[in-house]
């Protein structure tokens, strides 16, 4: 035991945190021995919230009459290749760009829960970025958007196992390096949707590469969450809130990262720009408002507004779907620093 850890310990000598202790390495041995064959099969279902199935593309920019766009074909920064749109606005190309990512375990079209298993598993629910692109088009904005490695159309990396920022920002750097040698991209002003994992990824990229978003006007930041608020509340309703080293332990045995180091709070005073965050007040599935304040309140912009959405715990139905319904709020932000 005592090389294992010394093993993990050295892994990641740049990580903003260590990894598992020594003490908690044996307590999660330990819980290992004692555990029921199903609160351990509901641990490893945790843990496996890191290693997603993958969505598929179940709508393009057709769906909404949008016209001109084209497929894209990228990579990160350590070239792991990855599919996207490219969008033109509606009439005509602006000068204006929107780079927009995704939350796990979706894509660059969404989540299609209303398919049945296994995407009902999560939530038996459609979400829909797909429109929220459409929104975007209508009022001038181009729009690139990608599915980050792992998920859609894009390739695989790590086995397949995400590390809710901590791998996926690459694909940030690499997309944001993409449009920067663009031709016609690098003319423009540019702005980031980057919600939840895509946002987690987004404020590492920033953090990591402040170089290459130096130039960037603002960000929308839709529901981005630590791991450890994730975990809490899903283990809690599971009823296997005391394995949560466990958990870690499970996480670290796949070659994934800990929920403590999957968190957007290291990066955020990184994080300059000016920022519309978006959290659902009382969702069930992470401790909100406290995560989401938290990061809120570490970001280091001096223009930032966190908009609440209140009256449901639903993340899934009512958080990701927020844009496409409401598109006023962040189209203003939008407007207010890309005019």
């Amino acid at each position: 035991m005592e090389n294992q850890v010394n093993l993990a310990g050295s892994e990641r000598a740049s990580t903003h945190t260590s990894r598992m202790s020594k003490e908690r390495m044996e307590n999660a041995v330990r819980q290992l021995n004692e555990i029921s064959e199903a609160d351990y099969e509901k641990v490893v279902g945790l843990a496996n919230v890191c290693k997603p199935f993958r969505s598929v593309i179940h709508k393009t920019p057709d769906d909404y009459g949008m016209i001109g766009w084209e497929d894209v074909f990228l990579h990160g920064i350590d070239g792991v290749p990855l599919d996207g749109w490219y969008i033109p606005a509606k009439g005509g190309e602006s000068d204006k760009l929107v780079i927009f990512n995704h939350a796990l375990p979706m894509c660059r079209s969404g989540f299609q829960g209303h398919f049945g298993l296994p995407f009902s598993g999560y939530d038996n629910v459609e979400i829909d970025f797909v429109i929220q692109m459409k929104h975007l088009t209508d009022a001038g904005y181009n729009v690139l958007a990608y599915d980050i490695r792992n998920h859609g159309r894009s390739g695989s990396s790590n086995n397949g196992v995400s590390g809710i920022g901590q791998l996926e920002w690459r694909d940030c750097a690499g997309v944001k390096q993409y449009v920067d040698n663009h031709p016609r991209l690098s003319k423009m002003k540019v702005a980031l949707y980057s919600q939840c994992m895509g946002g987690n990824s987004q404020y590492e990229a920033i953090s990591r590469r402040p170089d290459l978003f130096k130039n960037v006007k603002c960000m929308v930041s839709p529901m981005v969450v630590s791991m450890r608020a994730i975990y809490e509340a899903f283990s809690g309703l599971q009823g296997v809130s005391q394995y949560l080293d466990l958990v870690d332990f499970e996480l670290l045995k796949m070659g994934g990262w800990l929920m403590d180091e999957m968190t957007p709070h290291t990066a955020a005073p990184n994080v300059k720009m000016p920022v519309f965050m978006i959290q659902v007040k009382d969702d069930a599935w992470t401790k909100n408002p406290e995560d989401g304040q938290k990061t809120f309140d570490l970001l280091g912009s001096e223009e930032k507004e966190l908009h609440w959405i209140e009256n449901t715990p639903f993340r899934f139905k009512d958080g990701y779907n927020y844009f496409g319904r409401h598109p006023e709020k962040v189209l203003a932000f939008l407007d207010k620093y890309m005019g």
